[in-house]
């Protein structure tokens, strides 16, 4: 089985195109159409539908997914093995991190890295924390580092870095912030803007108010830390958003007793080799959080 073949055919099952594989790929439509049909040749079965303009996998391509990126990873694993003998700290490194820990955490991290380093090529892949999990799940990414789950896979070793502190916030003219003291009660009582009902953060924030049978009153939802905040900052909602965020535009609520936060940190897939370059990166996170 040739490998720039499987390669193809990852490709185009990630992007349901054949263009789109291309582009990926740097190849030509036909050229990546060419190594579809000659890999189904070998296998013997048709490994797409194309009915009209969609692309779909068969039940044999389906088969095969699991088993092309196993194939793959063992061969990624095997070249990282080979290479980290030599012991030296180069190639490309490709990892995945939220928005707001690559404006807000990473930045001295990656300067100090780039610094130590200069033979690595970093390929940074902004993701919200949940896509980034299922990155590392999947073998795409070599390292995330993201929210940490409240719950992980036990495929997943996950190392907290930074405790992030969470303070419920509104607006200066919002009446919850013009009461002289308020309870979570209060809160609820108020619309919010929250985290997407996928996110971590979500589920942190939703389980505080279940602990006390109470269902906050979400207005809206998004995924994006920096619109939550201007939505906050002209009045229409209250939210929870991370203490470093936190300036005249959006105050934090005063609730005595309540404590909330999050942890950001690193995760990698417990069965994967990690190149000289992941270990290197690793290695300077464990000091950031020492």
């Amino acid at each position: 089985m040739d490998l720039s073949n499987l390669k193809a055919f990852i490709a185009v099952a990630e992007m349901s195109s054949f263009s789109e594989a291309g582009e990926r790929l740097h190849l030509t439509q036909p050229a990546i159409s060419k190594r579809i049909a000659s890999l189904e040749q070998d296998l013997g079965t048709r490994l797409f539908d194309r009915i009209g303009r969609e692309i779909s996998l068969t039940e044999a391509g389906r088969a095969l997914l699991p088993r092309a990126y196993q194939i793959q990873e063992v061969l990624t694993d095997t070249r990282k093995a080979l290479t980290n003998l030599s012991g030296e700290v180069s190639g490309k490194l490709t990892f995945a991190t939220s928005h707001h820990i690559g404006l807000h955490r990473l930045p001295p991290v990656l300067r100090a890295f780039t610094r130590r380093y200069p033979s690595v090529a970093l390929d940074i892949r902004f993701l919200d924390s949940e896509a980034a999990y299922e990155e590392i799940l999947q073998g795409r990414v070599e390292l995330a580092i993201i929210t940490l789950a409240p719950e992980k896979s036990p495929l997943i070793q996950a190392v907290p870095v930074w405790d992030d502190p969470l303070d419920f916030v509104a607006a200066p003219e919002h009446p919850l912030a013009l009461a002289k003291s308020i309870s979570l009660t209060d809160v609820a009582q108020y619309p919010a803007v929250f985290p997407g009902g996928n996110t971590f953060t979500h589920h942190i924030v939703r389980r505080l108010f279940e602990a006390r049978q109470l269902s906050p009153n979400i207005a809206m939802s998004t995924n994006y830390l920096e619109t939550i905040k201007m939505m906050v900052s002209i009045g229409i909602a209250w939210s929870v958003l991370p203490r470093t965020m936190l300036d005249d535009q959006v105050m934090r609520l005063p609730l005595p007793g309540l404590s909330l936060k999050r942890q950001l940190g690193y995760i990698v897939h417990t069965e994967r080799t990690h190149s000289n370059a992941a270990r290197a990166l690793m290695s300077l996170l464990d000091e950031e959080a020492s």
